[in-house]
């Protein structure tokens, strides 16, 4: 089954490997891609995003710049994990394509509403600013979306606070817009992220493809794997956002759990926590719209990158 996807995100190492991964499965058409401002600015992530599908080859694929700040706090950016352009480490090509025009949040709309109702899932890898404004200005996209695969949160661990996921954390009023819609919404949070670790076995995988592309992404992860360690002392850096699209490719790569969702917006010290009812049995999708992701097949899922990495060539 081919999913058609947008793809919104605030470029971003692993969002530069979602990309590559949407580009390189053919079981995903990626419509668009939209910014936020998230990792970076939205002005250096609206470049990134250019610049990768750029070194892609792929400058059919549109680029529409959202929301600059989220909805009520101050834009709060991860410099201290991807520098201070957002992509730091690798020498970025000069985008031919200019930015195309319109808003992101109305692209979005417009996309949802001129398509066949629950052909278009989303794909969140930055703060849900733009998918909340969107589900605000036109509440009809929400029951037209096929799905929403977003990556952020986390059911027991957090990382840009003790409980919150930093793309919950930064516009948690945002995610619980999101979160509490009535579409289905898949979370791809840090519990299962962290198992997405670029080793150094999957990384000379990944280098050894031999091609410009793969020594670019060989040395997004050289960057990575510094900027984690002197952050968060990983070993190995975790890969979050390709997860999503690994999900919609293949769900067996990402195991879910259904159960209840929503965001602290209000907490002295659980702001942005996702807070995952785990309790009892499983309920059915019919009673809870809402799933997390738990377990990731650690070698399909680089199988996949790697895979698309060639593809693109």
């Amino acid at each position: 089954m081919t999913h058609k996807i947008i793809l919104d995100s605030d470029p971003g190492h692993d969002d530069a490997v979602a990309i590559l991964l949407a580009l390189g499965n053919p079981n995903i058409d990626l419509l668009g891609v939209t910014t936020v401002g998230g990792n970076q600015s939205l002005d250096k992530v609206t470049y990134n995003a250019r610049a990768v599908l750029e070194k892609a080859h792929a400058t059919d694929v549109p680029v529409h710049a959202g929301c600059d700040r989220p909805l009520v706090r101050p834009l709060e950016v991860a410099a201290s994990i991807h520098g201070q352009s957002g992509l730091d480490g690798v020498d970025l090509p000069v985008p031919t394509r200019p930015l195309d025009p319109g808003h992101a949040v109305d692209w979005i709309i417009e996309t949802i509403m001129d398509n066949e109702p629950g052909t278009i899932t989303l794909v969140p890898t930055g703060p849900l600013t733009n998918i909340a404004m969107a589900a605000r200005k036109e509440p009809r996209i929400v029951e037209r979306v096929r799905e929403v695969v977003l990556m952020g949160g986390g059911y027991h661990v957090g990382n840009w606070s003790p409980v919150a996921e930093f793309n919950i954390k930064v516009d948690p009023e945002a995610a619980r817009v999101v979160f509490n819609a009535p579409w289905p919404v898949t979370m791809v949070g840090l519990d299962l992220t962290h198992q997405a670790l670029c080793t150094p076995e999957v990384q000379e995988r990944i280098r050894s493809i031999g091609t410009d592309l793969s020594t670019f992404v060989s040395g997004l992860m050289d960057f990575f794997r510094k900027s984690y360690k002197d952050n968060q002392d990983f070993v190995d850096p975790p890969v979050h956002d390709p997860c999503t699209v690994a999900y919609l490719i293949d769900p067996d790569i990402v195991k879910t759990r259904r159960c209840p969702v929503d965001v602290e917006v209000k907490g002295e010290l659980t702001t942005g926590m996702t807070v995952a009812d785990l309790r009892g049995p499983e309920p059915s999708a019919e009673e809870c719209h809402t799933q997390v992701a738990v377990k990731l097949d650690f070698d399909g899922f680089w199988d996949l990158i790697v895979d698309a990495i060639k593809r693109i060539g």
